[in-house]
């Protein structure tokens, strides 16, 4: 400890201020992080606070005293899942592209895509310019009114499903997001919260490079 060896048991420190080490190698003292999935409902702003917007998706955390923020972005009208955390470090990791998180969405669009359309929205679409990334896309039900789509991307740019989308002809009329790496709303009514259980944070982890 601070260049140090303590041979004494029950030596205390001061985890601000000591410096302690194992064989060369720095300890630090455990951070306890908290880790929520949301059942996001819509029209319920995803942000810390807005002047223009009373309620934000803190005002359903009833009963947590820490303060977390929302991993990524979910618009005013689309549901679905929301992780919030005070770890910042994995927040980061979770939405930057490199890291490939897959977060899996069902739009309901106007009008049935043809095989063009859902091909295009597959192998990406021009958004200010640049081409979104490879897309897995499925017709899961159609019927006179337009047709549901299942879309996974790794991307997170903003408003970016519903943009492709707009971009082949079928605007969506609602969105909701069902997954976003692998974890579902499953069991959560909307507006709903749970925390996270310690095998799905290592899993979370794990896929951003992060050790656990």
């Amino acid at each position: 400890m601070n260049g140090t060896t303590v041979t004494t048991l029950g030596t205390e420190i001061a985890p601000e201020t000591d410096r302690v080490a194992v064989d060369g190698r720095p300890v630090r003292p455990g951070v306890d992080f908290v880790y929520l999935l949301m059942n996001k409902p819509p029209g319920i702003l995803v942000s810390l606070e807005d002047p223009h917007h009373p309620r934000t998706v803190l005002d359903l955390l009833n009963g947590l005293e820490r303060r977390v923020f929302p991993v990524g972005r979910l618009d005013l009208d689309t549901s679905g899942v929301l992780l919030l955390t005070d770890d910042g470090d994995l927040t980061f990791r979770l939405c930057h592209p490199r890291h490939g998180v897959l977060k899996t969405y069902l739009a309901r669009v106007q009008g049935v895509p043809d095989g063009e359309d859902l091909r295009a929205l597959s192998e990406g679409v021009d958004l200010d310019g640049r081409r979104t990334a490879p897309a897995r896309v499925q017709v899961e039900r159609k019927d006179t009114e337009g047709a549901l789509l299942r879309i996974t991307v790794h991307e997170g740019r903003k408003r970016q499903i519903k943009r492709m989308c707009r971009e082949v002809g079928h605007p969506v009329k609602a969105l909701e997001r069902v997954a976003f790496g692998g974890l579902t709303a499953a069991g959560l009514r909307p507006g709903e919260w749970r925390y996270l259980t310690p095998d799905e944070v290592v899993r979370l982890k794990r896929m951003v490079g992060l050790e656990t």
